[in-house]
């Protein structure tokens, strides 16, 4: 989602204003912005874009249950699984342009995962 609207793509930023506008504040990993984040001038629309956004950090917990979830699905990717994390935690839509890898790690937590939505961006 990050990468779209990072390149201007129209339904990324729809999406995003409708939610803003339903009174929704989107949650980002801060595990996400740091795979995305490079700085500088060419990252102006993603400034935009986090600004009407939280970014939640991960805490001690959120980090050992990540690796755990990890470790359960067989798989090496913390951001994918801050992202499956949070998205149970909130009861989230997890918005995505990966959604077969979040949909393996949500499958892994069992009825928790389940009460998540993945789209595709």
């Amino acid at each position: 989602m990050l990468i779209a609207a990072e390149r201007s793509d129209t339904r990324a930023w729809r999406a995003h204003r409708s939610y803003l506008t339903a009174g929704g504040i989107p949650q980002i990993p801060a595990t996400v912005v740091a795979q995305v984040w490079r700085g500088g001038v060419r990252q102006a629309r993603l400034a935009q874009l986090l600004r009407g956004c939280d970014i939640a950090a991960m805490d001690e917990a959120a980090a050992r249950e990540t690796g755990e979830l990890l470790g359960t699905a067989g798989t090496a990717d913390p951001v994918d699984g801050s992202v499956a994390v949070l998205g149970v935690r909130l009861g989230a839509v997890v918005v995505t342009s990966d959604p077969d890898d979040i949909q393996h790690l949500l499958d892994q937590m069992g009825s928790r995962g389940k009460h998540v939505t993945v789209q595709v961006t």
